[in-house]
């Protein structure tokens, strides 16, 4: 009976990262919330994985404060869970309303130019809400990053000598232009100052402008990265606050080292690569400090940083299941906007479903007299050969979400479709009235408007070869 009862103490529990997003005028705490949403969720049988609750508003604690409660990703492969089966961690966090953030100047005496070397903001951002969401890549990428961040604070709290394992807290995001390296970068920040939440009471994240740390003033290029960083350390002095510095475009600054050293530069782009290699290592030491770097350019990066990133991680063109992924989102959005007829987007295993029983129908029109799944059935398997079209034309991801805005501006007509009249509450377009605009159009309308940008694309891109 004894060895029955340890076997099940010690039952493989899943991790749950549960977030619950507080209302902006709420001054509930975050551990009562915390307590109350541990007890309401206990109350289930089973819960569903990356998906939103509902029921909490039944709940007077929570329907006061709380505004959404969220599960986030696991582990698990499977979609759901039994509540017996998961290990609950809840984020409770009230997101900064304004988008304001502050601005650092690297000024000297003797130079009367003044250019913003960096920006700082408060974190979490409701401006960045969903943006990790709507970032989509293969191989767990947003998962792994993760995965280290949470490595880096255990052995952090454990006190591991730095002279037999050593971590630099340095993250190295490289690839084409367009695969939403930059956004991933700032999605990771919001989304650990939410994981964060009860090690920080607040976070920041501090965009680098690469270009800025060069001065006309020779010598003065290495002055003005040790003066940046030393605003920097000021900053991580604040223990309860945790600080992502992000220098996009790292290329900018390692480049001009490879120039000194081929003798077509100036030294003093030796001492900007030099000084900024130095307070990394500072930095390193510091428990609440992540920094992160982006590069088109890989090659042109000095091997001495790409030494010290600890992840090095390529960003591809998204593969033919994240562009339906991209896809799939960017119409459910306007259908949700009421730009476009209500239609039932299927998933991606839905689609690829589809295309294994009935590959034939893939070009077939979605809205003639089919009921609601044959309708969504022959919807998903335009998206999924529209996909095949996109990734063939190797488009980005940033080139992805434009194919809405395309679409209507050169094929359906913007004053065919949207009212001039203000949204209503809910950000839905209403009609004009005047009867020369409808609210919303046919899906068959967008998806053969996306189809002609892609072949377009295809021809200019083309023209540019």
């Amino acid at each position: 009976m004894q060895l029955s009862q340890s076997t099940e103490t010690q039952k493989l529990r899943w991790p749950v990262h549960v977030e619950v997003r507080l209302q902006s005028r709420s001054t509930s705490r975050f551990e009562t919330i915390r307590t109350h949403v541990h007890a309401w969720m206990r109350s289930f049988d089973r819960i569903n994985l990356s998906s939103s609750l509902d029921g909490w508003e039944d709940v007077p604690e929570l329907a006061a404060s709380v505004e959404r409660i969220v599960t986030s990703e696991s582990a698990c492969p499977s979609q759901s869970l039994p509540v017996d089966e998961m290990a609950l961690q809840i984020h409770v966090y009230q997101p900064c309303d304004s988008d304001a953030s502050e601005e650092f100047s690297n000024s000297t005496s003797e130079d009367d130019d003044e250019t913003m070397a960096a920006t700082v903001r408060e974190l979490p951002n409701r401006s960045w809400e969903g943006l990790w969401d709507s970032l989509i890549y293969e191989d767990n990428i947003k998962m792994k990053l993760l995965d280290y961040i949470h490595a880096t604070l255990v052995f952090s709290d454990a006190n591991v000598d730095f002279n037999l394992v050593s971590w630099n807290r340095v993250v190295l995001l490289h690839g084409p232009p367009g695969t939403g390296k930059t956004s991933l970068c700032r999605a990771l920040a919001q989304k650990l100052s939410i994981r964060l939440s009860q090690r920080y009471s607040h976070a920041r994240l501090l965009e680098i402008n690469s270009h800025s740390l060069f001065s006309k003033w020779f010598s003065e290029s290495g002055k003005l990265v040790q003066r940046l960083f030393s605003s920097i350390s000021e900053l991580a002095d604040e223990e309860d606050a945790f600080l992502v510095v992000l220098i996009d475009e790292v290329e900018s600054l390692t480049a001009a080292r490879a120039s000194a050293m081929a003798g077509t530069e100036p030294s003093d782009g030796l001492r900007v690569v030099n000084a900024l290699l130095t307070q990394l290592d500072k930095l390193k030491h510091r428990k609440n400090v992540l920094v992160m770097s982006t590069s088109n350019l890989v090659k042109a990066i000095d091997s001495a940083f790409v030494d010290r990133a600890d992840i090095v991680q390529y960003i591809d063109l998204p593969p033919r299941e994240a562009v339906y992924e991209i896809l799939r989102t960017c119409l459910c959005e306007i259908v949700h906007r009421g730009i476009v007829s209500s239609v039932n987007v299927p998933s991606l295993q839905q689609a690829l479903m589809y295309e294994r029983t009935a590959p034939t129908q893939s070009s077939t029109m979605v809205s003639n007299g089919y009921d609601a799944h044959e309708k969504s059935k022959i919807l998903g398997l335009r998206l999924l050969t529209l996909a095949t079209q996109c990734r063939a034309q190797k488009m980005s991801g940033r080139a992805l979400r434009r194919l809405p805005v395309l679409a209507l501006a050169r094929y359906i007509g913007a004053g065919n479709i949207i009212s001039p009249d203000t949204p209503d509450i809910q950000g839905r377009f209403t009609v004009n009235g005047s009867g020369g605009t409808s609210s919303s159009a046919d899906v068959d309308a967008w998806l053969s408007g996306m189809e002609s940008v892609v072949a377009d694309q295809g021809i200019q891109r083309e023209s540019l070869l």
